[in-house]
């Protein structure tokens, strides 16, 4: 029998959270909160950890990894000197918004060293940057569409207010071409580099 690559431990943990996770933010954000990039690299990740698939680890690495450090360094920085130097972690400090469920969002700080940790365990799969482009594909339309006031994963503007300097849809198609190209393939090179960095250690070694 193969040797498990991914620790039960973290495969049961990342489970219960999720289980612990889902309902609350449910509750206080409504389904459509599910639809953000983040929320479904939750439920993504614990599929990942139970299959130990590099594919679904890469996928949500390269859609994931630069917003998700982002949102840490904004939240350090609003933390550390009360300002936030990037935005978007601002409903973090809201007294309005429970304790416990602006706790529940840590979870964008656990994120990229558990991808990057998955990654450089499991393997970098080239093909995640395509996923990843294909779920923008089919998401950030839907989040277009409905409810649209949400502007959930900035489907009609940058920082969840609505654009004006262009038309919606040209806005949406633009969206659909530049992220993946500035964002998503960087990244995929950048975890290609880590992976090929890590290979290279692990021949020292041997």
């Amino acid at each position: 029998m193969a040797a498990m690559r991914v620790p039960l431990w973290l495969k049961l943990g990342w489970t219960v959270w999720i289980i612990a996770w889902a309902p609350f933010y449910w509750k206080q954000y409504g389904l459509q909160n599910f639809l953000f990039f983040c929320d479904l690299g939750n439920l993504f990740i614990m599929l990942a950890l139970w299959l130990e698939s590099s594919l679904i680890f890469s996928w949500q690495a390269t859609g994931l990894l630069l917003f998700q450090t982002l949102y840490t360094i904004d939240l350090a920085g609003a933390v550390l000197s009360g300002r936030h130097l990037i935005g978007g972690t601002e409903y973090m400090f809201d007294p309005n918004l429970s304790l416990f469920i602006r706790l529940l969002s840590l979870f964008h700080v656990v994120t990229p060293p558990l991808l990057l940790w998955a990654v450089w365990r499991l393997g970098y799969d080239k093909r995640g940057w395509l996923y990843q482009t294909l779920t923008a594909w089919i998401v950030v339309p839907i989040n277009y569409f409905w409810r649209p006031q949400l502007d959930v994963n900035w489907a009609r503007g940058p920082f969840f207010r609505e654009q004006h300097a262009m038309p919606g849809l040209l806005y949406l198609l633009g969206y659909l071409v530049v992220v993946p190209l500035v964002v998503y393939f960087p990244t995929h090179l950048l975890l290609r580099w880590w992976v090929g960095r890590g290979e290279i250690h692990a021949g020292a070694r041997g």
